[in-house]
């Protein structure tokens, strides 16, 4: 199956600070650009996955025994409603994190996989691995001959549409290491990944489109944060996985 069915750009679809500690090449093994800023590394490949498997990864996280996977407005389905649908292949949930004393549930479903024992915990989270699955198990595989690293678990995030968000944060949590390297990848929606250092001093917005794969590795997750705002405009699901090294 031909991952690279669909030519990659060899420009760059997003804007780079022109000051100095920022790089960008084109490698054509791996068929993205490595990009250098300071303080961290990334990889950007737009079409990673063709057409064809990215379309069938929706039908995949979506598959379920009551709801149709085209027609339903997924932001009208209740918290009680969406309980009463069995997934086929994914064990979604939807989190609450405490807040001012108060349970606010994520703006977004999410699911953990992963080796046995590779417990994951952000924001007040605890969350044991499902057990890996065919699907899972098949884009784990492709990322890591491009990211040079096995990954032993991916959180998944589904966004239902532009009003589901994830708020600016690092994953600098003890249980990724000290410079973890992050692969997402997204299916779906085309949503702005926006990082920023610290400081606050310097922004990147990175769109992630269907089939998208961005790696994050080197110094990263120290010196810059992360975040995918709200898009009034955006009306259908964006899927994103997370490939991680729980240590």
């Amino acid at each position: 199956m031909d991952l690279f069915a669909m030519e990659n750009t060899q420009e760059i679809p997003f804007a780079l600070p022109k000051i100095e500690g920022y790089s960008v090449e084109w490698d054509e093994s791996l068929k993205g650009f490595c990009i250098k800023v300071p303080n961290g590394e990334l990889f950007y490949s737009e079409r990673f996955f063709s057409k064809k498997i990215s379309d069938r990864a929706l039908e995949y996280f979506l598959e379920n025994d009551k709801l149709s996977l085209d027609k339903t407005n997924w932001r009208e389905i209740s918290d009680e409603e969406f309980s009463k649908v069995e997934f086929k292949n994914i064990k979604w949930k939807r989190d609450s994190i405490k807040l001012y004393g108060k349970s606010i549930p994520l703006p977004r479903y999410t699911s953990w996989y992963g080796d046995k024992g590779r417990d994951y915990t952000y924001s007040g989270i605890k969350s044991a691995p499902n057990e890996w699955n065919k699907g899972l198990l098949y884009f784990k595989e492709q990322v890591e001959k491009v990211a040079g690293s096995k990954f032993n678990s991916v959180l998944m995030n589904w966004y239902r549409d532009g009003k589901d968000y994830l708020n600016w944060h690092a994953d600098d949590e003890k249980e990724l290491g000290r410079n973890p390297i992050i692969a997402s990848v997204n299916f779906g929606a085309t949503r702005d990944f926006i990082i920023r250092k610290n400081d606050k001093s310097q922004k990147i917005s990175i769109p992630l489109g269907h089939g998208t794969l961005l790696i994050m590795k080197g110094e990263l997750q120290h010196f810059w944060q992360h975040s995918v705002p709200k898009r009034a405009n955006v009306n259908e699901s964006r899927f994103n996985l997370t490939f991680r090294t729980i240590l």
